[in-house]
């Protein structure tokens, strides 16, 4: 593994304020060597393309795709309202017989409310199907003749393995990381004693009962920490979506006009060893995101949940240098954490007149191994897919070792 130590021509625009006054600083690396370079740490990569043996080789789609644009994004991130089940009320009865019509006080009481709990679940991957506001069932009442009412059923909602559960105040209080692991959002109250509870050799005809409980009524943020194995991150209009297309059988949406992906969509790449990687395609990134320009903070934590990440570089745009610049200070400024991340550069487009020329000089500027491709055409498709699969066995192989440690 090697790091690059310096990238050329990078232009940051800092503004700080010294003696009140607001400056605008423009910092070029090659002029002021003495700059912070934490700001600019690099990605860990390669020099070049890793030469490996007896990489699986992805499958070809057999089964055609639907007619119809069935597109499905992915929620890794929503806000729930959990109420528990109330309890049952408690029953005012007197026994009377054929014999005793005085037989003394029968009334049953309540069943428990139930609780609203989060069950981790593989067969889960997003959270598309939890609604907002999430109740539990009730408690039955209570009976004469001392019948006691039915316990509610606990409603218990599955999210994927890895989701992090927040209180309104930002904190975590739960890491659902493992399979089967469970969290009690919101409990049930209890129900309600009945008259028969509250006699005594005082009090032989009570004639009170008890109401049931009310449940909790709380708010939680859901948030899963892993979305997907790989993450696309580039520029509006860069290609993502028809990338994800090509190597998928996610429909995401594509046009001949600009436009970018609001909500992340994930597909599936099969590999001929039965392995799958998950692949996202991220909503794109414009200039100063991690000050939440268009939504742009809301944009970079998709990029958190992604364990490997996948650069599309437009090469038949002006200057795709300068847009790898623009990914790479964005990313850096909203968490540094992501340098060390392990990420592939694609070039994107090269089937367009003039993008060759550009790609040389793309090469000499960032000094990085990157992958031709064209998306639309499917050209190298399967060389990228060959290299993602190395970087995830990589990541694979990682995990294993800090789980042993």
């Amino acid at each position: 593994m090697h790091c690059i130590h310096q990238i050329r021509n990078v232009i940051v625009h800092n503004t700080f304020r010294k003696q009140n006054i607001l400056y605008a600083v423009t910092i070029n690396i090659e002029k002021y060597k003495n700059i912070n370079k934490s700001i600019f740490k690099s990605f860990c990569t390669s020099k070049k393309l890793v030469e490996r043996k007896n990489v699986p080789k992805p499958l070809r789609r057999i089964k055609p795709r639907a007619k119809e644009d069935t597109a499905r994004s992915i929620i890794d991130l929503k806000q729930v309202r959990v109420i528990g089940g109330n309890g049952g009320d408690g029953e005012i009865s007197f026994l009377q017989l054929w014999s005793n019509e005085n037989a003394g006080p029968d009334g049953g009481d309540g069943g428990h409310g139930g609780h609203v709990i989060f069950e981790t679940s593989s067969n889960v991957n997003d959270l598309s199907h939890i609604s907002s506001v999430i109740m539990a069932e009730n408690g039955e009442k209570g009976y004469n003749k001392s019948c006691f009412g039915k316990n509610a059923e606990h409603t218990i909602i599955h999210v994927p393995v890895g989701t992090m559960i927040r209180n309104m105040k930002g904190s975590i209080i739960a890491d659902l990381n493992q399979e089967g692991m469970m969290f009690i959002a919101a409990r049930g109250g209890a129900g309600g004693h009945g008259n028969s509870f509250f006699k005594s050799d005082v009090q032989q005809s009570p004639r009170i009962s008890e109401y049931g409980a009310v449940g909790e009524d709380l708010q939680y943020v859901l948030e899963i920490s892993s979305m997907a194995h790989v993450g696309l991150i580039g520029l509006p209009n860069v290609g993502k979506s028809t990338l994800l297309r090509a190597i998928s059988r996610a429909r995401p949406k594509v046009a001949p006009y600009p436009f970018t992906t609001l909500k992340p969509y994930l597909g599936m790449v099969l590999y001929d060893d039965h392995e799958q990687v998950a692949v996202a395609d991220l909503p794109g990134l414009i200039p100063d995101s991690h000050k939440n320009k268009g939504l742009g903070i809301q944009f970079l934590k998709h990029a958190e949940r992604c364990k490997i990440l996948l650069f599309i570089i437009d090469v038949s745009s002006d200057k795709p240098w300068q847009d790898f610049e623009i990914l790479k200070y964005e990313i850096t400024e909203f968490n540094v954490q992501l340098n060390k991340r392990l990420h592939l550069i694609a070039a994107n487009k090269i089937d367009l007149p003039g993008a060759m020329e550009k790609l040389e000089i793309l090469k000499q500027k960032i000094n990085l191994p990157i992958i031709p491709i064209s998306a639309k055409m499917g050209t190298n498709i399967s060389t990228l897919l060959r290299e993602i699969r190395i970087l995830y066995d990589k990541e694979e192989e990682e995990n294993e070792q800090e789980d042993s440690n």
